[in-house]
């Protein structure tokens, strides 16, 4: 004891030397800034998301987003919200500094986009910072450059709040160094602002990039208005409305139509309480219910708002904000996998063809042309522009929206299914009448309504599908026993993986045994398997149970050979079909569930109006371009 403490005296005299060793110390607030910007602002298009969700958070109806240079040298964000007045324009800028949380238990409410108190002081220390803002009184401006404070000023200014960041990472080479190209930033920033502004129908949304406008919508709460907006006029009159609710959700957006599809899920947009959230479950339970509608390998375009108590959901899982947790995921899955099986399957989805008008050249066209979405219901208040608008002649595009509203056909109650099933077959499917065949593959159709073109060999795979789903899905299979049983050889591995599934062979009515050591014996087979193709399907089946393996499910196996056996058996492309052939697939197509597409997702039939015939011979409308 007594040469510890002499020790200790000896450190003690030392003491100069201890404090100088010391590991842990606090950091300097600018390194800490530096620090947290690592994780809140990764690109431009992070900054363009703080400074934005701010402005929604201060209850703007206008938000203009003004980049040069894809926002790497310069990003401006101007809005009318509520502002700022002097002392909170200062106190912004503190870490952790936020007038959205006030206690812990609010942090299990979040109601606003932002809360977290780190994005502002983590862009001011890695850009040059002008903010100037006002509540309607005295305006405040405050620079920053690198989390330096330079200067505070009074002034006059309108109310809300003007954020202008230049040279961002001017101070930190490498993340300045890993950025990307112009091109991706400006991309990455306006898919962003796309996104937020769908979120956010009710707040007109202005991007500019080098004086060149890439978004403006009105700001009118339409929400298919916004998505004409953002992708076109095209694709907004494809877009299907829906609607559905529980006790603890209420959902509420567009749906595309099978035929309107992209390559990437980015354009499955989820929103819950006004956030763009990112949840893998949900994209995939949506992608799962538009199954068979289009190709496996596409994504639809979808806009669903979720309104759900804030209790139930925590938002407080990364720094972005994007990630979310559902209390109650499984009810939400499906509730929306139920929203969108009822309401495409009782839609009309036989695409229309599209037909392109040449225009002369002597016709003058104007550089911007606003096209006119119709709704059914229009605002009764007419929107001022702020800024002078070029008076162009707008040709109203008539639009079939039915899809706005439900028709009393498609609610019908279970008891009336039944009587109005032909109306209801018809109403999707109309009836059609064959006229030929083209090219031995596409059966030519008319009626009152236009011209129908039918890929024979896809409406054949339709037809065949559902019979086998059907058949596999009875309980009441009948075997046929085989004259010569079929001997299956495979290797140990391959034994083993089939070996544990023959239940799943048996319940589909194949009397199989174990053949030797690595064998199966078939002697009896459901009577649906055609008789032309026995031995070769059953082959086919076997190699699915085996690709399937570990990751096997009954749903799953059951699909997978349905659609293997439609493709096999049906009508080939150049495969000659007589009349009488032709009308019974015609009637056979017009009473699947799903008439529309093949197994794979391929449309069955396409659709030419009468208009569109006149159209493409110029026989009505066209008087003016002669």
């Amino acid at each position: 004891m007594t040469t510890f403490l002499m020790e200790k005296e000896e450190i003690c005299g030392k003491m100069k030397v201890v404090i100088k060793m010391a590991k842990i110390h606090i950091m300097d607030e600018i390194l800490a800034n530096k620090i947290a910007a690592g994780e809140v602002v990764e690109r431009c298009s992070s900054v363009v998301k703080e400074l934005v969700e701010n402005s929604i958070d201060a209850e703007s109806t206008e938000i203009k987003i003004e980049l040069v240079d894809a926002g790497t040298r310069e990003i401006k964000v101007t809005d009318n919200g509520t502002g700022m007045d002097h002392e909170d324009a200062v106190n912004a800028f503190g870490r952790h500094a936020t007038s959205k949380l006030k206690s812990e238990d609010d942090l299990y409410r979040i109601e606003t986009l932002g809360f977290r108190g780190e994005a502002l002081p983590s862009i001011a220390s890695v850009s040059e910072v002008t903010l100037t803002t006002s509540t309607g009184d005295v305006g405040t401006i405050v620079k920053i450059n690198g989390g330096k404070l330079i200067s505070v000023d009074r002034g006059d200014a309108r109310k809300g709040t003007i954020f202008q960041v230049k040279n961002l990472f001017y101070n930190t080479p490498a993340r300045l160094k890993h950025l990307k190209s112009l091109y991706a930033e400006l991309g990455s920033i306006t898919d962003y602002v796309n996104k937020i502004a769908l979120s956010h129908p009710d707040i007109k949304f202005r991007l500019i990039n080098n004086d060149n406008e890439i978004l403006n919508t009105d700001g009118t709460n339409h929400l298919l208005k916004t998505i004409k907006a953002v992708y076109g006029l095209n694709v907004a009159r494809k877009m299907i409305e829906v609607s559905t609710s529980d006790d603890d959700y209420t959902v509420h957006g567009y749906i595309s139509m099978p035929e309107v599809h992209r390559s990437s899920r980015n354009h499955m947009v989820t929103i819950v309480n006004g956030r763009v959230v990112r949840n893998q479950e949900l994209n995939r339970v949506i992608n799962d219910a538009y199954h068979s509608f289009k190709p496996d390998t596409r994504y639809p375009i979808v806009v669903l708002e979720i309104h759900v108590d804030s209790s139930l959901v925590d938002v407080n899982i990364h720094p972005t904000k994007m990630d979310i947790k559902f209390s109650k995921l499984e009810e939400l899955k499906e509730l929306i996998t139920k929203m969108i099986h009822e309401k495409l399957h009782h839609k009309n989805l036989i695409p229309t063809a599209e037909i392109e008008t040449e225009v002369k050249e002597e016709i003058k066209k104007p550089k911007y042309v606003e096209q006119t979405l119709v709704l059914e219901k229009e605002i009764a208040e007419p929107t001022i522009p702020t800024e002078p608008v070029l008076e162009l002649e707008e040709e109203e595009i008539p639009i079939n929206l039915d899809f706005v509203e439900e028709t009393e056909d498609t609610i019908l109650e279970e008891s009336q299914k039944e009587n109005n099933q032909d109306i209801e077959m018809k109403k999707r499917m109309p009836e059609m009448y064959p006229v030929g065949i083209v090219h031995g593959t596409y059966i030519i159709c008319q009626n009152e309504e236009g011209m129908f073109l039918i890929d024979q060999h896809a409406a054949k795979e339709r037809v065949n599908y559902e019979y086998y789903m059907k058949k596999m899905g009875n309980p009441n299979i009948v075997s046929t026993p085989l004259l010569f049983p079929i001997t299956i050889e495979l290797s140990s591995s391959e034994f083993v993986l089939v070996k544990e599934k023959l239940d799943v062979l048996r319940d589909l009515k194949f009397v199989v045994e174990e053949f030797g050591y690595q064998s199966l014996l078939i002697k009896e087979h459901p009577a649906w398997l055609p008789q032309d193709f026995v031995e070769d399907s059953i082959r086919k089946i076997i190699e699915i149970i085996i690709q399937e393996g570990k990751h096997f499910s009954i749903e799953k196996f059951n699909e997978k050979v349905a659609t293997m056996m439609s493709c096999k058996h049906a009508i080939k492309a150049n495969q000659y079909v007589d009349m009488k052939e032709i009308e019974q697939l015609i009637y056979d197509l017009r009473h699947c569930d799903n008439p529309f597409n093949c197994p794979h997702g391929r449309p069955t039939t396409v659709f030419l109006t009468n208009y569109d015939l006149e159209k493409l011979f110029k026989r009505s409308g066209f008087e003016n371009l002669k």
